[in-house]
């Protein structure tokens, strides 16, 4: 019977809020217990769904594990940018500043794949079994980081910059310094001072000026 009516509780929510469900449940869970830690049948009683559920709609574990990077991915593009800006208005200074701020404000997902407390930023996620997050969330990030660049180098004339290269070696160096900067035992003066290399750093790799334009909402 408990079996039975565990596996009509999906019926409650349309299939958009269960995928949704399920998602911030496997948030939650992967972030605070770890991965290997979590099954799908843990899962499924914090979202208050049956298990069968999640293999609908995500397949597998891992796969839920690779939406959860395309939704950080996309949590941090939204931190980037927000509502209303240009993305040629968006240099270093403000986008390199945006990702220091969201991940101080979400802690670290360093420890999701063994245990511990974490949350939603993938600084120090060295662990193998965290590499599908890591690629999706990459993904996002890296074609975002493509257009604005894209949007940027018009503004400012550059026919001479391979767009892709560059952004994927600019995603690369910030992903160091955050790296760094959110590493244990690292104080508010060194992760500043992380960042503001970094943002000089991208700057004179970029050519950007060192006093750009300002979004019009900043």
């Amino acid at each position: 019977m408990a079996t039975r009516a565990a596996d009509t509780r999906s019926r409650r929510y349309d299939p958009a809020e269960t995928r949704q469900r399920v998602l911030e449940a496997a948030n939650l869970l992967f972030s605070t217990r770890g991965f290997v830690s979590t099954g799908t049948a843990d899962i499924a009683r914090q979202a208050d769904v049956s298990e069968g559920s999640i293999f609908y709609h995500f397949g597998s574990k891992k796969n839920l594990l690779v939406e959860l990077g395309r939704m950080y991915g996309e949590r941090m593009v939204e931190a980037m940018q927000l509502p209303g800006e240009d993305l040629a208005d968006l240099e270093p200074g403000i986008t390199i500043t945006r990702c220091f701020d969201y991940c101080a404000a979400h802690k670290a997902w360093e420890t999701i794949m063994s245990g511990g407390e974490g949350a939603e930023c993938e600084t120090h996620f060295h662990n193998p079994e965290a590499e599908p997050f890591y690629q999706a969330s990459r993904g996002v990030v890296l074609a975002w980081c493509e257009k604005q660049l894209g949007a940027q180098m018009a503004r400012l004339g550059r026919t001479d910059v391979n767009i892709p290269v560059a952004a994927s070696l600019t995603y690369a160096v910030v992903h160091d310094a955050l790296d760094r900067a959110f590493a244990p035992g690292v104080d508010e003066a060194e992760r500043e001072a992380i960042k503001l290399e970094t943002i000089r750093f991208v700057r004179a790799a970029g050519g950007v000026p060192t006093e750009p334009r300002r979004p019009a909402n900043d």
